[in-house]
């Protein structure tokens, strides 16, 4: 038996993982001095209620190697193989611990650098569940698989202020009043494992548009992949709103378009009120 391990980058929940037949191992979350289980005893909407409204950033503690080689020998106890999907190496080091923790084995846990987080992590897990369950392939088919198709993910993303990128000492004050001032509204993406400025909108609506070019630059949306859509917040306003917007894009290629919410990872950066897409892309 081939089994799946998910950090909690990916967003995916202790709940969501269940339904997904996978297993998710949480990071930890530190607010001032209370520190919770990414996914597990934090929902993602208490995360947002706690970085609206505290004053205090977050920060995020990788996952030791410790705690991957106690997951890895439950696990593994019943004979199975795994395969663990972990967030971008360029973001963390979690990747390193799982592969230095995978080490003691004996070749029965293989380990994929994302090189993405939040929902493009989440889709390259659906890939990966997919492949488990629907082929025959080996664990080392797999994972060769899933190292190749990584490399066409787009994962892009609107925020609605620059505050949180400030806050999280990714920009400027000035360039952040600035921004707010003129309301600039940003949109991220992340690239070789890295998230980084790729086009800036005055005003929602250019926001939107700004987000579709750049998707549709890609040459569009693999239907045949897994692909998804997420908001950040406490409020899914602004995701109804995207998905009138955006109706181009999916109009006539797709009846299901899975909605979700971004968590403590990169919701710590992009703030409430973001629209993140994520999809393997056909160029």
């Amino acid at each position: 038996m081939i089994k799946i391990l998910v950090d909690s980058a990916s967003d995916i929940t202790e709940q969501e993982a269940a339904v997904m037949g996978v297993e998710m191992i949480p990071m930890f979350i530190r607010f001032g001095d209370g520190e919770y289980k990414d996914g597990v005893d934090l929902s993602h909407k208490e995360f947002f209620e706690k970085l609206i409204e505290g004053n205090e950033f977050p920060k995020t503690s990788q996952i030791n190697e410790y705690r991957f080689a106690e997951k890895f020998g439950e696990m593994t106890e019943d004979g199975s193989e795994v395969i663990v999907i972990t967030l971008s190496s360029c973001l963390s080091e979690t990747f390193t611990r799982a592969q230095q923790a995978s080490l003691a084995f004996g070749g029965k846990v293989t380990v994929i650098d994302s090189l993405n987080a939040s929902l493009g992590e989440r889709i390259l897990c659906e890939y990966a569940v997919k492949l488990v369950n629907e082929s025959r392939l080996t664990r080392e088919e797999i994972a060769a698989e899933l190292n190749e198709k990584k490399k066409k993910i787009r994962l892009l993303a609107l925020l609605d202020t620059l505050e949180y990128l400030r806050r999280g000492g990714r920009i400027s004050s000035l360039v952040a009043f600035t921004g707010e001032i003129l309301s600039i509204k940003p949109v991220v993406a992340v690239s070789e494992g890295k998230v980084k400025l790729v086009g800036k909108a005055i005003g929602s609506k250019r926001g939107t548009n700004l987000l579709n070019q750049l998707v549709q630059k890609t040459g569009g949306i693999d239907f045949s992949l897994p692909y998804s859509l997420a908001y950040s917040g406490l409020s899914d306003a602004v995701l109804k709103k995207y998905l009138a917007d955006s109706e181009e894009l999916w109009k006539g290629k797709t009846d299901n378009i899975p909605c979700y919410m971004i968590g403590s990872t990169i919701g710590a950066h992009v703030g409430p009120e973001a629209i993140a897409v994520a999809f393997f892309g056909k160029e």
